[in-house]
């Protein structure tokens, strides 16, 4: 197997070489930003050795992986002389391999292998990392290195043009990151009603799990419960009317969720689409309301100028 090296010591980095290395991968050199992270990630797998420079990983690898931070990137690559026939690949989840063109133009082989998975420290980064789905972006041989190299951490793999890249990543944050905001307003509501966060939170972790269960077992759009399923108005209305009294910017977000949900009600079959219209109704006419009192409060105390700009926000998220 090709010899790794890793310039980048932090979790993304250090989860591939421990799980890759278990799997029969030779990792064989890392450097970081700080000699003591990169002879941490060195300690933790066998054989491996830590350098100060970026070079001397490039020197000693055949396949070099690049999991520094995203902005870093351009400059590792541009600071490093690459060998022909050598393969550069990154780790991140938004660029796509455009930032490896030095590399390229040196006669090293690029691509991009990103880790659809959420990574909040070295240990829970390592023990998420089998069986996520890969994100490629490669050509000819290094694309089946890449392929075979996903399949051995039990993964899954997607290969990406160019110009998909942003929108994965923007997908990814959406599933993943702002579900985290999404507990953290529900448990704001609670805290609404004198419940801490941690016991919100735990009270509403068997519902989240419940829902992801549904997600993998029943699949979109069945998986869809709640009162936009059943197409229930009155349950919304009252949702609103207590949002906008007591947690006004947690009802914009409501609002502009529940939109986003009537699709897939209507796809569910459960609702015709003369109630969807009616749940639409309900929803923007809200949205529009506030909207418009923002707008009269803007106009007092910021201005014509303000008002413009707030319509327009408003317009686009709509």
């Amino acid at each position: 197997m090709l010899k790794l090296g890793f310039i980048g010591a932090g979790t993304t980095g250090t989860a591939l070489a421990v799980r890759l290395q278990e799997k029969g991968y030779p990792v064989v050199a890392v450097a970081s930003r700080t000699r003591s992270s990169a002879d941490k990630l060195a300690a933790a797998v066998s054989g491996c050795r830590s350098y100060d420079s970026k070079q001397e990983v490039a020197n000693s690898a055949e396949l070099v992986f690049v999991t520094t931070t995203d902005d870093v990137i351009p400059q590792v690559i541009a600071e490093v002389r690459w060998n022909a026939g050598q393969s550069v690949v990154h780790c991140s989840g938004a660029d796509s391999l455009d930032v490896l063109e030095k590399a390229k133009s040196e006669g090293a082989q690029v691509g991009a292998f990103h880790p659809l998975q959420t990574f909040a420290g070295v240990t829970h980064a390592i023990d998420n990392l089998p069986g996520s789905t890969f994100a490629l972006e490669a050509e000819g041989p290094l694309l089946e290195v890449l392929k075979k190299m996903a399949g051995s951490l039990d993964g899954h793999w997607v290969v990406l043009a160019p110009g998909d890249k942003v929108l994965y990543h923007a997908a990814a944050v959406i599933a993943c990151n702002y579900m985290v905001t999404l507990v953290k307003m529900a448990t704001d509501l609670w805290g609404s009603f004198g419940v801490p966060t941690a016991e919100a939170t735990q009270a509403l972790l068997p519902l989240l799990r419940g829902t992801i269960n549904n997600i993998e077992n029943v699949g979109l759009p069945d998986c869809l419960t709640g009162p936009i399923a059943r197409g229930d108005l009155g349950t919304i209305g009252k949702h609103l009317e207590a949002l906008e009294k007591r947690a006004p910017a947690i009802a914009a977000t409501y609002r502009d969720l529940g939109i986003q949900t009537i699709p897939i009600s209507l796809s569910k079959g459960k609702i015709a689409r003369e109630k969807a219209e009616e749940l639409h109704q309900l929803l923007a006419k809200s949205w529009r309301r506030n909207t418009n009192e923002d707008d009269a409060e803007g106009q007092d105390s910021r201005g014509s100028g303000y008002r413009g700009q707030h319509r327009l926000r408003g317009k686009h998220n709509h």
